[in-house]
């Protein structure tokens, strides 16, 4: 009787634990709050807040009425800035490109600002159809974000450098990141933290926003996660020193390939700029 309570309490346990991960983890989402501190910040950014959501994939996998929730509770903060760091959607079709439509009426929207880059995921079908990374520009654009694609756009004297997709073969920072002066105060986004370990960042110093990695999705406690879409398996989620001046913030994005999540909840960044 004493084995049989165990094995029942066991399962009991198991099936619990596998529910969370299916049914509740996937969307729970942890609104992380910290500093962001960029030399040379303009005082009149001092204080304001930028948020990042990342890796929404829209498509078949990710509940409409979820992420459209979580919108919502963006948009209640009044963030200054949003910035949208990549895989936008994941690819299946028209009816994604259709279903993101439908959706970025409600993407929240910074007051001063509203940026976007583009992520693996929105080159399509083996990262290998720019016709759709196009596509989804233009949905983007037309719904009031700035896309920028190795470009970089000036906010109140910050900059602000988008840095287009590696597994895209379209992540070309010689292209923008040479004509920034070197004390000017900067933020870069790219999609995915493997682009920190190229040399092709022209002396560049300051944070990188990326995302790309999804936390791994499923991290056992204490140990790192056993799965993650990158060659430097250090970077999994939140912030790394690169050493070299530079220090990079990998948000663990609100959508998932597969809905399964365990130890590494989908998040939203809130970031408040302070001068350094």
């Amino acid at each position: 009787m004493k084995r049989r309570h165990f094995l029942l309490t066991l399962g009991g346990g198991v099936a619990a634990t596998l529910l969370h991960t299916w049914r509740v983890e996937p969307t729970w989402v942890e609104f992380v709050r910290r500093d962001l501190p960029i030399a040379n910040l303009p005082a009149a950014l001092a204080g304001k807040t930028l948020v990042q959501i990342s890796d929404l994939h829209i498509g078949p996998q990710v509940d409409d009425t979820y992420l459209a929730g979580v919108f919502a509770d963006i948009s209640a903060l009044a963030p200054d800035l949003v910035v949208q760091t990549g895989d936008l959607v994941s690819y299946r079709g028209p009816q994604t490109l259709e279903q993101a439509r439908a959706l970025l009426p409600v993407f929240p929207r910074g007051k001063l600002g509203t940026f976007s880059i583009l992520g693996n995921h929105d080159y399509g079908k083996g990262w290998n159809e720019p016709a759709v990374a196009e596509k989804i520009s233009r949905l983007l654009a037309d719904a009031g974000h700035t896309v920028l694609r190795n470009q970089s756009a000036d906010v109140a004297g910050l900059q602000i450098v988008g840095l287009d997709d590696l597994w895209g073969r379209r992540f070309l920072p010689e292209k923008v990141l040479p004509r920034l002066a070197q004390d000017a105060p900067a933020l870069v986004l790219s999609h995915n933290p493997d682009t920190c370990d190229l040399p092709r960042w022209s002396g560049y110093r300051g944070w990188i926003l990326s995302g790309h990695t999804h936390g791994g999705q499923c991290k056992p406690p204490f140990l790192p996660p056993p799965l993650l879409p990158v060659r430097n398996k250090r970077y999994s989620a939140g912030e790394f020193d690169l050493g070299d001046g530079r220090k990079l913030y990998i948000n663990r994005g609100l959508g998932h390939l597969l809905r399964v999540r365990f130890n590494v909840r989908p998040e939203v960044t809130v970031f408040r700029l302070t001068a350094t």
